[in-house]
């Protein structure tokens, strides 16, 4: 909704400046411009990024409207399913979970929390280490290491999606001068013909220009921007993750590794101590 907003007040800020200087708004249709500078930004885009990259980038593109979907409700099911999941180990034994860790997708403990079932990559991520901790046995610092390593490889994928629509963000003033270009080519063959032609030639150059600056600035930087940060709050479950398998590695009762999880969470998305606690108890 912000977002929104915030697009339509860079719309009326400039369109109202234009207009009260005495703009023609009729002067800024060119279709034909927008074409060459959106259809050139958005190929080199598909030029520059491979075609998983590409699907991301598309995936994440409606949460900047929406908002993230690893929200607030998003941790506290994500604590709750980590919970469940160290309490009945600790409760029944390994073997009790063997086949939720195996299959968890097909699973029932993992099916009642379905907005984490969703995140794929992060059940994956979850599943994969909790397997191997549980079959290796392996030094807390020496699981810890291993984790981290995987963070670095995945925080990297998490953003690659801002860079690659920031790298359009910089080459949209360029597509606007190619515009600009093509229009000054357009008004030196209509030289020795009526004036106020040559005059409506060169103002549709000069827009090619606007509309590249005013695109690159105005939406698809900030865009990138805003996809920068759910790349780093998506990658905050991740963190907590860290902690809560850190935690059992350690021996901790799953009450202390839920809380770990909750410490690594940004105060804007972190349930309370009291709401953890009452999170804990339903799933006792």
């Amino acid at each position: 909704m912000f977002v929104l907003a915030g697009m339509l007040v860079v719309i009326v800020s400039v369109v109202t400046g234009y207009i009260a200087s005495h703009g023609e708004m009729l002067a800024l249709w060119q279709p034909f411009e927008v074409l060459i500078i959106v259809g050139s930004a958005l190929g080199a885009f598909f030029i520059a990024n491979p075609l998983s990259l590409q699907i991301q980038t598309a995936k994440l593109l409606p949460q900047i409207i929406v908002g993230s979907r690893h929200n607030t409700a998003f941790q506290v099911q994500l604590l709750g399913c980590v919970y469940s999941i160290f309490q009945r180990s600790r409760q029944e034994g390994l073997l009790a979970i063997e086949q939720d860790i195996e299959a968890p997708f097909e699973s029932d403990l993992f099916s009642r929390f379905p907005d984490v079932l969703r995140d794929h990559a992060l059940v994956e991520f979850f599943t994969d280490n909790y397997r191997v901790y549980t079959m290796t046995g392996l030094p807390v610092h020496e699981f810890e290491a291993m984790m981290d390593a995987e963070l670095e490889l995945i925080q990297e994928e998490l953003v690659a999606p801002s860079h690659a629509v920031n790298r359009v963000a910089e080459g949209l003033p360029g597509f606007g001068i190619v515009a600009a270009v093509l229009g000054i080519v357009i008004t030196m063959g209509a030289i020795g013909g009526p004036m106020d032609e040559i005059g409506t030639h060169v103002a549709a150059a000069l827009v090619g220009t606007f509309l590249g600056i005013f695109f690159a600035y105005g939406f698809v930087g900030p865009v990138s921007a805003h996809l920068e940060r759910l790349g780093e709050q998506e990658f905050q479950s991740y963190l907590c993750l860290k902690a809560c398998l850190n935690a059992m590695a350690a021996g901790h009762p799953p009450t202390v590794c839920a809380e770990a999880g909750r410490k690594m969470l940004p105060l804007h998305m972190r349930p309370s101590f009291i709401e953890l606690s009452e999170l804990v108890k339903q799933y006792r």
